[in-house]
């Protein structure tokens, strides 16, 4: 099968598949309308989905080994502007980082490997994800054994790309980190309040959150290796009720990312050292909770290589590669590449004129459904190449 001309054929279903995820748009672990459309969908494709947690699965082929294509499926919990007719009327949830796409193409590359499925030299498994965006989805899925019955071998994503670029490049990093680290923390700092003309007698939270904040800070100018790619946010504060009140407590909300393992070990243990120190130093106490830890996204070199020599077989026009790409925003996929060589990459879903204005997560932001066949071919190419290179 040529898989492109057959997504070319496909393209307007593709396209309607994406409308209806892009308008029902869903936030976080539970999708229930996204997900049943998804279960649907491959039902009607013949395949037989099943739950995998708060996700989706399904397999296809004959045995032997076994590649993993993925798809995350939800949205960003903020309003759409984008003018699209199709757009999200809830005014709380928005499609602006492309995982509708995502989803709509790994169910078009199902209903193709389906169709070829007696061609396919191996077996193929699906992971259609919650909660990308909160860093929850890839863990909750591998807990419930994505990764398992059959064990996976090799793992491949794509994510489209808005912005001012045509549609038919790619973006890979087959030499170093492709997406940070992230860990999001929050920090809680008691202290004890009091009315606010008698400071002596309370402990106040808030100038210990400031000197927490400050001290945070000195970590990446003094700490870390300059060479090192290293960020730590502070994006949220909030405490007190009213102006003359020492509250109890205040909250400190941020996130590390990092490009290194070893950057990336130290900033969090020192996060919390420098934080239980700190608090201590004032008389109050600090608990940190974890909100996200998820891993840098460092593809596996071979598989790189191999998925972009599949590409190139499938001679799309326009189609041209860009190496190196690094992102210091993170993917929750990092923690499938964690555990099995794989391979991610950008496809932009650009726009040469105005449309191409927003960067994703914007939301004004605007994808060009153009890229829905590249991708769906270049799953279903991709996954029954490597099947029949790697016996």
């Amino acid at each position: 099968m040529n898989y492109y001309e057959k997504a070319m054929e496909l393209k307007e279903e593709t396209i309607m598949n994406r409308r209806y995820i892009h308008k029902n748009a869903e936030t976080g672990l539970d999708l229930p309308r996204t997900k049943a459309f998804v279960m649907e969908k491959l039902k009607e494709y013949g395949l037989g989905p099943k739950d995998c947690g708060y996700g989706v699965t399904a397999t296809l082929g004959k045995g032997g080994k076994v590649i993993l294509l993925r798809a995350d499926m939800d949205a960003l919990p903020m309003p759409e502007e984008s003018g699209e007719s199709f757009a999200c009327p809830t005014g709380t949830e928005a499609h602006a980082c492309g995982h509708d796409f995502h989803a709509a193409m790994l169910l078009t590359a199902a209903k193709m490997l389906k169709e070829n499925e007696d061609a396919l030299e191996g077996t193929v498994k699906f992971m259609f994800q919650p909660a990308e965006e909160t860093f929850q989805g890839s863990k909750n899925m591998i807990k419930e054994g994505i990764l398992e019955n059959p064990p996976v071998d090799a793992a491949l994503a794509y994510h489209v790309s808005p912005g001012k670029m045509p549609v038919g490049l790619y973006m890979f990093n087959d030499k170093d980190t492709m997406m940070y680290s992230v860990d999001g923390f929050k920090i809680t700092v008691t202290g004890k309040g009091s009315h606010g003309a008698y400071p002596q007698s309370g402990i106040d939270p808030i100038n210990i959150g400031v000197h927490v904040h400050l001290a945070l800070q000195e970590l990446i100018a003094r700490e870390c290796d300059p060479t090192h790619s290293c960020v730590l946010t502070v994006g949220q504060f909030q405490a007190g009720t009213a102006a003359n009140i020492i509250p109890q407590t205040a909250v400190l909300q941020g996130t590390i990312r990092t490009n290194k393992v070893e950057a990336r070990e130290l900033l969090v243990r020192r996060m919390k050292e420098v934080t239980e120190k700190t608090t201590a130093v004032y008389g109050g106490r600090a608990e940190i909770e974890m909100i996200s830890e998820v891993p840098p996204l460092i593809c596996d070199p071979k598989l790189t290589d191999e998925v972009i020599g599949y590409m190139k077989e499938l001679k799309i026009p326009g189609l041209k590669g860009y190496p190196g790409i690094s992102a210091s925003a993170s993917e929750d996929f990092a923690v499938i590449a964690e555990r099995v060589p794989s391979t991610f990459m950008y496809l932009s879903a650009g726009y040469l004129d105005e449309r191409g204005e927003y960067p994703a997560h914007h939301p004004k932001t605007q994808f060009n459904e153009d890229v829905c066949p590249i991708g769906a071919a270049c799953l279903a190419h991709c996954a029954t190449q490597w099947l029949k290179n790697n016996k």
